[in-house]
């Protein structure tokens, strides 16, 4: 699991392929303390595993799966990535629940310039529409981010300038691809109150969260 507070920048050093996949070679901006062989690290929200660590750079294998449902596969010597190592039981939990588990890939429609900050405008991903909600949490390259608005074909978000400083929010423009993550408990709440057991019909309806409080 990670959180989705960024710990630094990488760069591509290599790609190579591997069978239908890829392996990758990236060099944090960063040192790994405590590097271990087989930990997981986020990579622009990715969870993969990490191996022939070797100072700050290491190693990545990137999946047919990943390469299909990611930007991974677009990466170049070169590019810059967002890392976050996974998340300890001790750690703050300063953005909010990540499995680097990418729901899709969306297109970065428009950046503006408001004052201090900049309100990135981006696509909503096919078929997680019903997943993304105003003021709701949403992970994009592997940042923790609140949704400002949002309507059928498009969401936005209002970045601060730190924000664009520690991440590759601000290398970005208009048509540049990146990987959403939806908020995990949406999903969740979902699949309860529409998968019950057959033969039980649940208590939980809109009816019901509306009577408890839930709905305004």
């Amino acid at each position: 699991m990670f959180t989705g507070i960024i710990l630094g920048k990488g760069v591509v050093f290599e790609t190579r392929s591997a069978g239908l996949g890829l392996v990758v070679g990236f060099e944090a901006d960063f040192d790994l303390s405590d590097p271990q062989e087989g930990e997981s690290i986020a990579i622009n929200g990715v969870c993969l595993t990490a191996k022939g660590i070797h100072g700050r750079r290491f190693y990545a294998d990137v999946s047919p799966e990943s390469l299909s449902k990611t930007n991974l596969g677009k990466l170049t010597v070169g590019a810059s990535v967002n890392l976050e190592r996974a998340l300890r039981l001790s750690d703050r939990l300063g953005g909010h629940l990540v499995s680097g588990h990418v729901d899709g890939v969306s297109e970065l429609q428009s950046k503006v310039k408001q004052g201090n900050f900049t309100l990135f405008t981006f696509a909503v991903p096919t078929g997680q529409g019903r997943y993304i909600i105003q003021k709701g949490s949403i992970t994009i390259d592997g940042i923790s981010l609140t949704v400002n608005s949002v309507d059928d074909k498009s969401f936005s978000v209002s970045i601060i300038p730190h924000t664009l400083l520690v991440t590759t929010l601000g290398l970005l423009s208009a048509g540049d691809k990146v990987n959403i993550e939806v908020d995990i408990i949406g999903k969740y709440v979902e699949k309860l109150l529409t998968n019950e057991p057959q033969g039980k019909q649940s208590r939980v309806d809109m009816a019901f969260l509306a009577e408890n409080g839930f709905l305004r």
